[in-house]
């Protein structure tokens, strides 16, 4: 599938304003998309996704526009020092911005993807949250963002099973250890090979993946 404007329409991103989110943004705003670039008050759409009544305003500001692609990139990485350093607060909030956010962009969002064509709903997960393949030669003592990611890829198939009578693929992507502010200097892959391969798979994405998880070069990753 070609990304052409006529394919591709409206994409929305979330957590634009820098890394992945940004790259994912100005790829498809260079293939002739309109792009929705969401972020903290800024340059672009206004959204705290750790804020629920910001996300319910995204959505009445958005009220009657089709959106064709929402892409849920925005999360923060959280404490990386094991059991011992865990906080409940610093937990719960990155339980609140990089799994409850996204169900609730979904909720608010819904109504805009039914009006668009290609109906993709995406969220960039991480092989971290894999309960099969997140610990494999990676002992980071990051709890939080692992848990948080295994929500998220709960949600992504309990959104897929709720959306599919609407004609809306859900999908999680594991975009690999890249070299942004939260993957840090020693990550293995450029942000702009993820961005490029991750467009890839959502411009490719119909209601046959609904429901899957795979990383940014297409292979599929256990649950």
């Amino acid at each position: 599938m070609t990304s052409n404007t006529a394919e591709t329409g409206t994409v929305l991103v979330t957590g634009a304003a820098r890394g992945l989110g940004r790259a994912l943004a100005d790829l498809y705003a260079a293939a002739g998309s309109r792009v929705i670039a969401c972020q903290r008050p800024g340059a672009g759409e206004p959204l705290d996704v750790s804020d629920a009544g910001s996300i319910a305003a995204l959505g009445q500001r958005l009220e009657g526009r089709p959106i064709d692609i929402v892409i849920n990139n925005a999360a923060i990485r959280g404490d990386t020092g094991g059991l011992a350093s865990l906080e409940a607060d610093g937990f719960l909030e990155v339980m609140r911005i990089n799994a409850l956010a996204p169900l609730l962009i979904a909720r608010a969002l819904r109504p805009n993807l039914l009006a668009g064509r290609r109906k993709v709903l995406v969220n960039i997960s991480s092989r971290a949250g894999s309960l099969a393949e997140g610990t494999i030669d990676d002992e980071d003592g990051d709890y939080a963002y692992r848990c948080s990611k295994a929500a998220l890829n709960m949600a992504t198939v309990k959104l897929a099973q709720d959306f599919r009578r609407d004609g809306i693929a859900v999908i999680s992507l594991h975009p690999g250890w890249v070299r942004t502010d939260m993957g840090g200097a020693q990550a293995t892959i450029d942000v702009a090979q993820s961005a490029a391969g991750l467009k890839a798979l959502i411009d490719a994405t119909t209601m046959a993946e609904t429901g899957s998880f795979r990383a940014y070069d297409g292979r599929t990753v256990a649950w």
